[in-house]
């Protein structure tokens, strides 16, 4: 991985001034933050098509375009640009062998909106690790927020229906994206334990109490969501994190965050009973599985068997739900039951095997799960290393940590859940924070 970090000349001592401010930053801010604002779905089963974060992202994009032209140097290194770069293949080759390229355009659109431009203009615009911690306290606002709408709805009976009760958490994200809320608050969860582990050396005093308190709170939110691959991609992305900080403090922190979760949610029976049967079907996949389960197993089988009719390139972009039913067993049902946080009950259509890898692999074959895979691993490789790296500033080793535990948390949770919903341009902001850490020139991320 030491391709990663070739050399590129430091900018003009006075461009390098203007890079310590953190106005560039402003459109990512206002994509991050613009998830707090409620979206109302187009119709029954679908999510709106367009959303203000949507849009702020196409901002985004252009403005980090606009400033490389500006400022008239190399915006990437050649390393950096393959890494990034490399999921277009899959998505161009997808969409031109699909049996309706016009079809799949939105699909190409949609990834590369979410795998490659975003990501990108997130590493273009996040200069220092005081940039990077201005938008991950964004995350933490807004997941404290969300998880505030969140613990509402469960105490109100006023969330999305969840075992005939409307009492699971979902924000302002509504029953259609039930993941919306949960993904919101796992990174917002994940990036204030980076900085309760590893608080900047310049901090004030407050702010490790506070990140631990922020983090202790949005377990609540979490548990309340019912969302089981959110569950278990966050305490992945957790121990990673607090492993990586070395094996006394690893030992304390993993000790607290035993007594936090039993303290919440068995002390004070937050859910407990609902929680308890949720963790107890995640074991229940060969016995006595509930229908979300069959389903998705279903799904991944259909999947598959779309992936071995077409092992190349797959059925083309937006292929899965034409390919679906000529792939799946007769024990898909016809879609799962939405209802409740002020919408009527209705259908949603299964249209996705909610597991991205999956996904990729039945509408993209091997060249795409190849190119994704391949763009995701060395991310991940290199922030790893990153951390462990002597030459690394270990002031900033609290921005480091939290990209590694957020493409760690976005990682497993792909095995569970894809892209779709409001929610769903915070996964190119987050991989292109992950990015920024793995791939940025040393200068860059070692910086005040």
């Amino acid at each position: 991985m030491t391709a990663l970090w070739t050399a590129v000349p430091a900018p003009h001592p006075r461009v390098q001034w203007r890079e310590q401010r953190w106005w560039p930053v402003l459109p990512l801010l206002a994509t991050v933050l613009l998830l707090a604002v409620p979206v109302q779905t187009a119709g029954a089963g679908t999510s709106a098509n367009v959303t203000p974060a949507d849009i702020a992202s196409c901002v985004l994009v252009a403005f980090a375009l606009g400033r490389v032209l500006h400022l008239r140097r190399r915006p990437l290194t050649p390393a950096a640009a393959l890494v990034l770069g490399l999921p277009t293949a899959g998505i161009a080759v997808a969409t031109f062998t699909a049996a309706d390229p016009a079809a799949a355009l939105t699909g190409f659109v949609r990834y590369l909106q979410v795998f490659v431009l975003v990501p990108t203009a997130v590493v273009l615009l996040v200069r220092t690790p005081r940039n990077f911690r201005v938008i991950a306290g964004s995350l933490i606002a807004l997941a404290l927020v969300q998880g505030a709408v969140g613990v509402h709805q469960y105490a109100t009976g006023t969330g999305a229906s969840y075992r005939g009760e409307d009492i699971r958490a979902v924000g302002t994200f509504g029953p259609t994206d039930v993941m919306g809320m949960a993904t919101v608050v796992s990174y917002g969860l994940l990036a204030a334990l980076a900085l309760a582990l590893r608080t900047p050396g310049n901090a004030p005093p407050w702010l490790r109490p506070a990140a631990t308190a922020a983090a202790a709170a949005l377990v609540v939110p979490l548990a309340l969501s019912f969302s089981r691959g959110a569950w278990i991609a966050t305490l992945a992305a957790a121990v990673a994190m607090i492993l990586l900080t070395g094996p006394r403090r690893a030992v304390r922190a993993l000790a607290v965050l035993t007594a936090v979760s039993v303290v919440l949610v068995g002390g004070f029976g937050i859910g407990s009973e609902m929680i308890s049967q949720r963790l107890t079907s995640i074991t229940e996949v060969t016995e006595t599985p509930d229908r979300s389960v069959t389903d998705r197993y279903t799904m991944w089988a259909a999947a598959t068997s779309m992936w071995d009719d077409r092992p190349a390139t797959g059925v083309g972009l937006k292929g899965f739900p034409v390919h679906r039913d000529a792939h799946a067993s007769i024990g898909l049902s016809s879609g799962s039951d939405t209802a409740g946080a002020g919408q009527e009950f209705h259908k949603q259509a299964l249209l996705s095997p909610h597991n991205m890898y999956l996904l990729v692999l039945s509408e993209q074959g091997l060249i795409g799960i190849t190119a994704f895979v391949g763009s995701w691993a060395a991310i991940l490789v290199a922030g790893v290393r990153g951390l462990t790296l002597p030459r690394r500033n270990r002031r900033a080793t609290d921005c480091g940590l939290a990209a590694v535990g957020l493409m760690t948390w976005q990682t497993v949770d792909f095995l569970y859940a894809d892209i779709g919903g409001p929610s769903t341009v915070l996964t190119g902001i987050v991989l292109g924070l992950a990015a920024w850490w793995a791939l940025a020139q040393p200068a860059e991320a070692t910086a005040a």
